[in-house]
């Protein structure tokens, strides 16, 4: 099956909206698909409603943001039930968090004489086509010092300004790993961990962290993400087998633009893995159909 379970819309920081994104995966041939934007969830009703139309099956998605020993991690959460109150409640609490955080960037830009740079950012995001109480990204304010002539390019504002551990890298005090996963469980869902090669985790702390997934009641592991090298995609594929996890995998589609997140064209899952759409709870959970 041509699963593919990790894309953003315009509901968060991607560039197409839900429906449309739903209809350029089908003409990918994805056959399995989840929309997971950034902690939210608005794009969800229109996105299925395009998937099932297009004949491929589906199951809700979202990528939330959580914090492990200090560090700041992506838990995917499929098959949850998007209309229960406490998810909904967790969800609206981390936006409030992100509005913050935004407004923040916006402040630490203007002390480097670029002021203007939230209603600039909003702007950018209107233009993408993004939902207008969604806050906005940092690659929605890379696009605006682009347009205001700060930088060459989007590249540029996340090397200088935005990048990790940069001015603009505002770090905020998500939920725990402990706390995300239970959130998703609770809504009836299952959780797994978001690209783990990325973390910069030695191999070790890379074995500690998912022994803390597993132990958290985390299920899975996206062993693929993109284009992904194959000898990582290896590795995690020996860790999900080891460890007793089922294993995901992802596109994570932003933009047309970008090669390494083409919708429906990953790296091969390892045969030797129990991939996340053979497991009876997940095709079980309220969130799935299709």
């Amino acid at each position: 099956m041509r699963a593919d379970l990790h894309m953003h819309s315009t509901a968060s920081d991607g560039v197409l909206a839900p429906d449309q994104l739903m209809h350029r995966a089908a003409a990918a041939g994805v056959e399995l698909i989840a929309l997971t934007d950034h902690d939210c969830i608005d794009g969800l009703e229109s996105a299925r409603a395009a998937a099932l139309a297009a004949g491929m099956g589906w199951v809700s998605g979202v990528e939330l943001s959580a914090q492990w020993q200090s560090r700041t991690l992506h838990i995917l959460g499929y098959g949850f039930d998007p209309q229960d109150g406490d998810f909904q409640q967790a969800l609206s609490e981390v936006r409030t968090g992100r509005w913050r955080r935004a407004e923040q960037i916006a402040d630490k830009l203007a002390q480097k004489n670029m002021p203007g740079a939230l209603a600039g950012a909003i702007e950018q995001q209107k233009l993408a086509g993004a939902e207008e109480h969604s806050p906005p990204a940092r690659p929605h304010f890379a696009d605006w010092l682009v347009a205001a002539g700060h930088v060459p390019d989007r590249a540029a504002a996340f090397q200088k300004w935005l990048g990790a551990g940069k001015l603009g890298d505002i770090r905020q005090h998500w939920p725990t790993l402990e706390a995300v996963v239970g959130q998703i469980r609770s809504a009836g869902g299952i959780a797994v961990i978001a690209h783990p090669w990325q973390y910069g985790f030695s191999r070790s702390q890379l074995r500690k962290l998912l022994r803390a997934f597993a132990e958290a009641g985390g299920r899975g592991i996206e062993v693929v993400n993109g284009k992904q090298p194959v000898e990582q995609v290896a590795y995690l594929g020996k860790l999900s087998r080891e460890l007793g996890f089922l294993v995901s995998c992802g596109s994570d589609f932003h933009n047309p633009d970008s090669p390494w997140m083409a919708l429906g064209q990953m790296t091969a899952l390892p045969p030797e893995c129990s991939p996340l759409w053979q497991d009876e709870a997940f095709n079980a959970a309220p969130g799935r159909c299709g």
